[in-house]
């Protein structure tokens, strides 16, 4: 009774089980299980024997390791393009507005200090890392929809592309670790995949 679930936002939790066990047989590929817990709300559960709640479920799913380590290679490639894109609109912002050392300083001065994060801003992809994007994502949805899904190529991008959106689907496909997924458009996207 002294242990309690807290979520102070709506969350998935992705995690890999590699069975070392169960040896495939010679004509079957080994299967890898992605573990999933989602809340859909905020969620505090101090009584672990009543925690019925309609806002929370998990489940898993039994996907091949090759096509996880594949998707992950691919999601590390379209990271580095986003990272690239992210760069040169840095770079072009940054030439289009020059600033005198005065009035940089004076901005320093004015921000507080904090740890840098990693950049959540919607990023305008050029059509082959588009291409790209819309290729892994068309893959994930493959792996992850729970009822089979039409194996037809995404049309459009089914949620904001931030740095941070893709490093968090690079690490989902990562079956040495795993992740927690909270940003809002990616969280959605993912939810309606799993239901």
């Amino acid at each position: 009774d002294s242990r309690a679930a807290n979520a102070s936002k709506k969350e998935i939790n992705i995690q890999w089980y590699i069975p070392s066990l169960a040896k495939p047989s010679n004509n079957t590929e080994t299967k890898v299980f992605l573990l999933y817990a989602c809340n859909t709300k905020p969620v505090k559960i101090s009584n672990i024997k009543i925690s019925g709640s309609m806002s929370m479920f998990s489940g898993h799913l039994q996907i091949p390791l090759a096509r996880v380590l594949s998707l992950r290679e691919e999601l590390a490639n379209l990271k580095q393009q986003v990272e690239l894109a992210v760069q040169s609109s840095k770079s072009l912002s940054s030439d289009s507005e020059p600033t005198s050392f005065l009035e940089t300083m004076e901005t320093l001065r004015i921000m507080p200090s904090k740890k840098p994060q990693m950049n959540v801003v919607k990023v305008h992809l050029d059509k082959k890392t588009e291409e790209m994007a819309k290729r892994c994502l068309s893959e994930v949805r493959t792996l992850l929809s729970v009822v089979p899904a039409p194996s037809l190529p995404l049309t459009e991008i089914p949620f904001d592309v931030t740095l941070q959106s893709v490093a968090s689907l690079e690490d989902m496909f990562d079956p040495a670790s795993g992740r927690i997924i909270t940003e809002e458009s990616l969280f959605n996207w993912i939810i309606s995949l799993l239901q």
